[in-house]
């Protein structure tokens, strides 16, 4: 029987790697296309590059000529549209390059797919929470129907990909379609997402780090997910006989200072919270004795700051037939012992 292939951009990404992991398992043939860089950044997919079925190929979403080429030469059954400058906050900073990316990006996917002819290859664009913006009024969660009003040069980036996926959807009949991923986290996270700082920040306090943690916004409220799972219906939406977009979500929000209160509850840490907006602190509680963890920066805060999203994956948890295997104390216990296990091995 033959193995089906896949072609993963971003794939030395958190959703990337695990990702590659599970087609493995599923006995694929994976293609995962990597930026040729200054530096090397593959430690979350260095334990695949012994498997003869794990294919790095060198290529950029910027570079419309070897998109075509890597498509052409692999000839996948599905593709995974995971590259991205994904974060938000620099997303400011550097504007025209998210654009160029996260937006043009799948276009250039799109287009090659078209121009090839690949019919039958199935298209998956990894777009996110951020296309909703700020909370609207009376509504609590947002679903595939809902309206998009994105607060960011990212967020506008992914809705122009969600766009112009559906676009080629409709007007050449390909197998596209959109998963719009609420916030998703994972021990592979990269550093500068907030729940990474926290996890990290807390596991090198137990091991007696003196350091303090600055933070921007810590009343905004997310609907923070397991990466892994969501990976997982990732791969389920491409399964399906129709093309569709697909809301994934745990239907759950927690802010920033909670989702602290989660971490600090599982290491035992007793805490408390003085001030309010950018005075506020955190303490760690030890007798009488009150040692400042954490502290307020303006510098943190975005330009448009988004205070809450939550997404309702109910659409997508019954069409696709799956239930979450973890919530958040799951995700919190995950993301700390693998961070503590880290610093451990480097002390």
């Amino acid at each position: 029987m033959k193995k089906k292939i896949a072609l993963i951009t971003g794939v030395t990404g958190q959703d990337g790697s695990y990702l590659s992991e599970l087609l493995l398992s599923k006995n694929y043939v994976v293609y995962g296309l990597c930026r040729r860089v200054s530096y090397f950044n593959r430690n979350r997919i260095e334990h695949l590059r012994g498997n003869k079925r794990f294919k790095l190929v060198y290529g950029d979403l910027s570079d419309y000529t070897s998109l075509e080429s890597i498509i052409k030469l692999s000839r996948p059954d599905e593709i995974y549209n995971l590259g991205a400058q994904s974060h938000v906050g620099h997303s400011f900073e550097i504007p025209e390059y998210t654009s160029e990316v996260t937006g043009l990006g799948s276009l250039r996917i799109l287009e090659a797919m078209r121009f090839l002819g690949l019919k039958k290859t199935k298209f998956y664009q990894a777009s996110t929470s951020e296309l909703f913006g700020e909370k609207q009024k009376g509504i609590n969660s947002f679903n595939e129907k809902s309206l998009m009003v994105p607060k960011s040069p990212y967020g506008v980036s992914k809705l122009y990909s969600y766009w112009i996926t559906k676009v080629y959807r409709e007007a050449y009949g390909l197998f596209a379609c959109n998963g719009i991923l609420f916030n998703h986290e994972s021990p592979r996270r990269g550093e500068t997402f907030v729940t990474r700082k926290i996890t990290m920040f807390l596991a090198k306090k137990i091991l007696g780090s003196k350091d303090i943690l600055y933070l921007g916004n810590l009343n905004a409220k997310r609907d923070w997910g397991h990466a892994k799972d969501y990976t997982e219906l990732q791969w389920k939406i491409l399964q399906q006989s129709r093309a569709d977009d697909y809301v994934i979500a745990t239907g759950k929000t927690t802010s920033v200072r909670d989702f602290i209160n989660e971490c600090c509850k599982y290491l035992k840490i007793k805490i408390i919270w003085q001030g309010k907006g950018v005075n506020e602190k955190a303490y760690i509680l030890n007798g009488k004795k009150k040692d400042l963890i954490i502290k307020v920066d303006k510098k943190y805060y975005r330009p448009l700051e988004i205070d809450y999203l939550r997404g309702n994956p109910q659409k997508a948890l019954k069409k696709l037939n799956y239930k979450l295997k973890y919530n958040l104390k799951d995700l919190v216990k995950d993301m700390l012992d693998s961070d503590i296990k880290r610093f451990k091995k480097s002390m």
